[in-house]
């Protein structure tokens, strides 16, 4: 079923995301539930300026007067372990929380040497040099999130990472933000950009 984004997102019976693909497109303009309170280029080019952001689940529903466009599709983890998973699972907060009225949508490409390595290549980078999953537990369930994939959509961000928390986490989520940014894996961004939002 298309529709907007809603706290009805698929959920397993532990309040977590299931792993079912899901296409979703964020569209950048003037209507969505979620109003823009900053578009910031981090590494490359920027977005062009939007005043709201509608989340949509499905095919469908894209506002007429989006400004921008961005796609992807929730998937499986794709440098995730086992026991990495179970983690993850254990500790992650569904979106669509009440008290989470804060929001960053991070669009990321990166680069063609990146894409160059081997997965286990990628994976030695990703995990244990820049420890990005091991970071990312610190800070759930506070900080919930979901991850879709853009490149093989022939998008142009890689990845679109959503993420939720409520206004007395904004400081967890910025220190989890400049962490993630000072690792070896992204050394390998090529572009990026950061949205905050606010409903």
């Amino acid at each position: 079923m298309n529709r907007r984004y809603s706290s009805k997102v698929p959920t397993s019976d532990r309040g977590t995301l299931v792993s079912a693909p899901l296409p979703v497109t964020f569209a950048g303009g003037s209507e969505g539930e979620w109003r823009v309170e900053s578009i910031a280029a981090v590494r490359g080019e920027a977005l062009p300026d939007a005043s709201h952001l509608a989340v949509v689940e499905g095919p469908d529903g894209i506002p007429a007067t989006a400004a921008w466009v961005l796609r992807g599709v929730s998937s499986n983890e794709r440098y995730v372990t086992r026991a990495e998973r179970e983690q993850l699972v254990a500790k992650q907060s569904a979106l669509g929380r009440a008290e989470a009225t804060r929001a960053a949508l991070i669009p990321i490409t990166k680069s063609d040497v990146w894409w160059e390595l081997s997965q286990d290549e990628r994976r030695e980078i990703f995990e244990e040099r820049s420890r990005h999953i091991a970071t990312g537990l610190e800070y759930l369930p506070a900080v919930a999130r979901r991850l879709h994939h853009g490149r093989d959509l022939g998008e142009p961000f890689d990845f679109l990472t959503w993420f939720e928390y409520a206004p007395e986490d904004a400081a967890g989520f910025e220190e989890l933000v400049g962490r993630l940014r000072e690792t070896d894996e992204w050394r390998y961004v090529a572009r990026e950009v950061d949205i905050r939002l606010a409903r």
